[in-house]
C-alpha cells in the first residue's frame, strides 16, 4: 500500500479535485476484484471544459499536455472514489486519446502529460503500459482524453 500518495499530491501543489458527474449513462469508475477501471476523463474544471478544440489547431501541444495532466488528476479522483489511492498497487494501463488537426503527429508527447503524473505521484509503481490515438473529434470538443486503469489491493471483504 502506498500511504505516501496524498503526500507526494500536496508535495506536487496538486489536490483531488472533485468527481465530475458523468456526461451520459456510465458511472467514473468501477472497481472490479483487484482492479478499478476509470471512465475517461475531459479536462474539467468545475464541471466545464477547461479548453476546446483541436491541438495542433485552436490548442497547442504544451497546453494539451497540461490538460492531459489533469485530466490524469481527475482520473486518480474517480478512482479513489470506489478504492482509496493508498491501496494502488501499480498503474497498469493509460488510454489517451487526442483531437488532432490535420497533420498533428504529436499525440503520444501530449499524453506524457498523464504518464508524467502518474510516474510523479505512485514512483515505479506509476510505469505503465499505454495506448494513445488521434482523433478527428472528442466528446464536447475536449482536445484530449484520457482513461486508466490500477490494480489495487484486493480485499476478499468487498
Amino acid at each position: 500500500m502506498r500511504s505516501d500518495v496524498r503526500e507526494r499530491l500536496a508535495g506536487l501543489g496538486l489536490r483531488l479535485p472533485e468527481v465530475s458527474p458523468p456526461k451520459g449513462a456510465y458511472v467514473p469508475a468501477v472497481r472490479s476484484g483487484g482492479h478499478v477501471f476509470v471512465a475517461g476523463q475531459i479536462p474539467l474544471t468545475g464541471g466545464e471544459l477547461t479548453a476546446t478544440g483541436r491541438v495542433g489547431a485552436e490548442v497547442t501541444a504544451e497546453r494539451a499536455k497540461e490538460l492531459s495532466r489533469q485530466c490524469a488528476l481527475a482520473a486518480l479522483a474517480a478512482a479513489d472514489s470506489v478504492a482509496p489511492l493508498e491501496e494502488v498497487v501499480r498503474v497498469v494501463k493509460v488510454v489517451g486519446y487526442v483531437s488532432s488537426a490535420p497533420g498533428f503527429v504529436r499525440q503520444a508527447a501530449v499524453v506524457d502529460g498523464a504518464s508524467e503524473l502518474l510516474l510523479e505521484v505512485f514512483g515505479e509503481a506509476g510505469r505503465h503500459a499505454r495506448s494513445v490515438v488521434g482523433m478527428d473529434i472528442l466528446p464536447l470538443d475536449a482536445p484530449v482524453e484520457i482513461e486508466i486503469v490500477l490494480e489495487v489491493v484486493e480485499d476478499a471483504a468487498r
